[in-house]
């Protein structure tokens, strides 16, 4: 039985040695309850739906996949549950693949006990801990070589694609772009694979960079 105005967090790390140390730290903070863990994202994709904690703190690289792909399930399926992600590599495109997810949250395992109790604090808090420099730089290295200015791919869109590029760009995930615009999540992934084909992409990573970048160029 949850204890009432505690923040519920939820565990994923394949390594149980750094999954063991992270609930110790947690557990000894008088506002703060771990309400379950797993080590695989299967499992992780089956318990925190159970659990409904405030904050998921996942593991990036997992043996069967990745925090990442948890994040973009979970907060697909219920958004109040805020994603910190964790992880031993400060990788580009994994925390802009995270951003694109929805997370809350992108730190790496070097970080400090009483910075990572702040980091879980703060995105339990509904506050985004992702750095917007950090953000910038990943945008930079995504972009096509070929920039917005003069290019004509956004031609070949339909209005409809470009609608659904631009919630893209917002950060929305099929489902969220699928209530916004009154069409079922399949509907809305048929439009998205036939945008990045357009587009010459192969990830919604780099659309949505692509966005930023068009929108940065416009102001």
């Amino acid at each position: 039985m949850r204890e009432e105005g505690k923040i519920t967090v939820f565990l994923l790390d394949d390594h149980e040695v750094v999954r063991r140390g992270v609930h110790e730290l947690l557990v000894g903070e008088a506002d703060i309850e771990v309400v379950g863990e797993a080590g695989t994202a299967a499992d992780a994709l089956v318990r925190i739906p159970a659990t409904r904690p405030d904050v998921a703190v996942l593991d990036v690289r997992l043996p069967d996949g990745s925090g990442v792909e948890v994040c973009r399930e979970i907060r697909s399926r219920d958004d109040s549950i805020n994603c910190l992600m964790l992880t031993s590599f400060a990788d580009d495109e994994a925390l802009f693949d995270a951003i694109m997810a929805g997370a809350s949250g992108y730190v790496l395992k070097a970080i400090r006990g009483n910075e990572l109790l702040s980091a879980v604090r703060d995105v339990a808090a509904g506050k985004s801990l992702l750095d917007p420099v950090a953000t910038a730089r990943v945008l930079e290295r995504l972009r096509d070589g070929k920039g917005p200015k003069g290019d004509d791919r956004l031609a070949g869109l339909t209005e409809q694609e470009r609608r659904i590029l631009d919630l893209i760009g917002e950060g929305l995930t099929n489902r969220a772009i699928g209530e916004r615009l009154h069409l079922a999540e399949k509907t809305i992934k048929n439009y998205v694979s036939s945008l990045l084909a357009k587009l010459g992409m192969e990830r919604r990573s780099q659309a949505a960079a692509y966005v930023a970048r068009l929108q940065a160029e416009r102001r």
